[in-house]
C-alpha cells in the first residue's frame, strides 16, 4: 500500500480534525510527506509544517483520493477531483453521502465509503467500510490499510448498514462523552467537588471500556460480575435498566434518531 502511494501519491481533500488525525497516522507509519497532496481552504499550521503539498497542483492519477470534507461542501469540492481518472481509488469519510453521489460526480471509478469516529485522533477509532461494484479486493485492502492507521476496521456486506453504523459508532463517542458529563454532574449532586466528580467519571468510563475490550466475558456478564444482589449497583441498575425509561429505551430512540438523520442527509 505504501509503495503504491509513494510512487503515485495520494490526495487528501479536506484536512480538519479527522483528516489531520489520519494524516498524522500515515506519516507516523512511514509515509513520505512528499507523497501527500492536501486540498483545504484553511489548512492548519500543523498541516503546513508537515512537509506535505498544500493546495498545489495535483499528481496525475494518484493511488488514492481521500475525501474528508463536510457533506454540505461535497457538491463544490468533488469537481476538483474528476480529472484524477479511473485508476484512482476514492475513499470517502463524509457522513450521509452515499456511494451513488460520488459515482454521479466522478463517473465509473472505484469508491469506498467509510465511517470512522473521533477516537481516531488517538489511534483508537473504528471505521466501517463498503465499496461499490468497481472497487475490487485490492481497493478494499488499500482502504482498510489506510484506515487501520487510526484504529480498527470492519467491512460491511452492503451500504444499507452504513446509517446504523453512523448512529452507533460514528455518533457514539458523543453519547459516551455525555455519559461522562452526566455521571460527573450526578456525583456533584451527591456532594463531590466538580473536579473530583469529573476525574472519577472519566476514569470509570475509560476503565470500564478497556475492561470490556480486554475481558473474555461479554459486557452483560461483566455487569453481573459487579452487581451484588440487593447492593448499591443493583439499586442503580433498577433505574437504568427500566424498559420504559432506562437505557434500553433511551438509547434505542437516540440511535434511531441518528440513523434517520443519516438517511435524510443521504436523500438530500
Amino acid at each position: 500500500m505504501l509503495e503504491q502511494i509513494e510512487n503515485r501519491g495520494m490526495v487528501l481533500l479536506g484536512c480538519g480534525k479527522m483528516g489531520s488525525a489520519m494524516l498524522a497516522g500515515w506519516l507516523e507509519g512511514g509515509l513520505s510527506p512528499g507523497a501527500v497532496w492536501v486540498l483545504d481552504p484553511y489548512p492548519s499550521d500543523w498541516v503546513q509544517a508537515t512537509g506535505v503539498h498544500v493546495n498545489e497542483g495535483l499528481p496525475e492519477s494518484p493511488a488514492v483520493a481521500l475525501i474528508a470534507v463536510k457533506p454540505q461542501m461535497m457538491g463544490e469540492a468533488l469537481p476538483s477531483l474528476r480529472a484524477l481518472g479511473r485508476e484512482t481509488l476514492f475513499v470517502s469519510i463524509a457522513a450521509g453521502t452515499p456511494i451513488a453521489a460520488f459515482e454521479a460526480a466522478l463517473g465509473e471509478v472505484p469508491v469506498v465509503r467509510a465511517m470512522p469516529n473521533t477516537p481516531a485522533a488517538i489511534g483508537r477509532g473504528i471505521s466501517a467500510i463498503v465499496g461499490n461494484a468497481v472497487a475490487g479486493a485490492e481497493a478494499l485492502n488499500m482502504a482498510e490499510a489506510l484506515l487501520s492507521a487510526v484504529g480498527q476496521v470492519v467491512r460491511l456486506p452492503d451500504e444499507s448498514q452504513m446509517d446504523a453504523v453512523t448512529a452507533v459508532s460514528g455518533s457514539g463517542p458523543a453519547y459516551v462523552f455525555h455519559l461522562i458529563e452526566t455521571l460527573a454532574a450526578a456525583g456533584e449532586a451527591e456532594g463531590l467537588s466538580p473536579a473530583l466528580a469529573m476525574e472519577l467519571a472519566k476514569a470509570t468510563v475509560t476503565g470500564a471500556g478497556a475492561l470490556a475490550v480486554d475481558a473474555e466475558e461479554d459486557p452483560a456478564q461483566l455487569r453481573v460480575n459487579v452487581t451484588s444482589p440487593g447492593g448499591t449497583t443493583a439499586a442503580a441498575l433498577e433505574i437504568l435498566m427500566d424498559e420504559d425509561n432506562g437505557f434500553p429505551a433511551l438509547l434505542q430512540r437516540a440511535v434511531k434518531a441518528a440513523a434517520n438523520r443519516s438517511r435524510e442527509l443521504a436523500n438530500g
